[in-house]
């Protein structure tokens, strides 16, 4: 026997039609909508797309961490009149300064400063590693090579793209790709 899976949101509808709610008459009404073959089959994206959208994810997560510790360096020098500038550049030197400098205001900072900025560091490596993993995915996919030559489109929101659709010969009509 084939595996198909039903759209959710379809069956929900279904069985929302249903009086009695319970596990077993919910068994029993996607029994019968699968008997009956009233069914929507969803589509089930490729293992390449679920590990893209993976890499993607673990990014972002990363991304979403450094800029956080970065933030919680920020906030706690700042209460030590510790100020960092926004110019290109500004942090990494100012927590330089900061740190070969001796703070006269906190020394005890300095170690739990280094701690952080070293955290940060690290983060930077591991987000730029999956950045090279990322292009080197896009370089050898014809379709996100294709995306990327619209302008501003770069590796990263060109995969985030083939990931959401991973096949899009599925779409009969353009307009029916906003609906997924």
């Amino acid at each position: 026997m084939p595996i198909i899976c039903i759209d959710a949101r379809h069956a929900n509808g279904v069985l929302k039609m249903m009086p009695n709610k319970t596990d077993r008459h919910d068994a029993r009404g996607l029994a019968q909508i699968v008997r009956t073959g009233w069914f929507k089959a969803a589509q089930i994206k490729s293992h390449d797309a679920y590990v893209n959208r993976a890499m993607l994810t673990a990014r972002e997560a990363l991304v979403g961490m450094r800029v956080k510790l970065e933030k919680e360096i920020r906030a706690l020098l700042k209460t030590f009149g510790i100020m960092f500038g926004k110019q290109v550049g500004g942090f990494k030197r100012r927590a330089e300064e900061f740190i070969g400098g001796e703070p006269a205001v906190a020394p005890d900072l300095v170690p739990i400063s280094e701690a952080l900025i070293q955290a940060k560091r690290d983060f930077r490596a591991r987000i730029a590693a999956l950045d090279s993993r990322i292009r080197a995915v896009a370089r050898q996919h014809a379709t996100v090579r294709l995306l990327m030559t619209a302008p501003g489109a770069g590796p990263i929101t060109a995969m985030a793209v083939v990931a959401a659709f991973d096949d899009a010969s599925r779409f009969r009509r353009s307009s029916s790709v906003g609906h997924i």
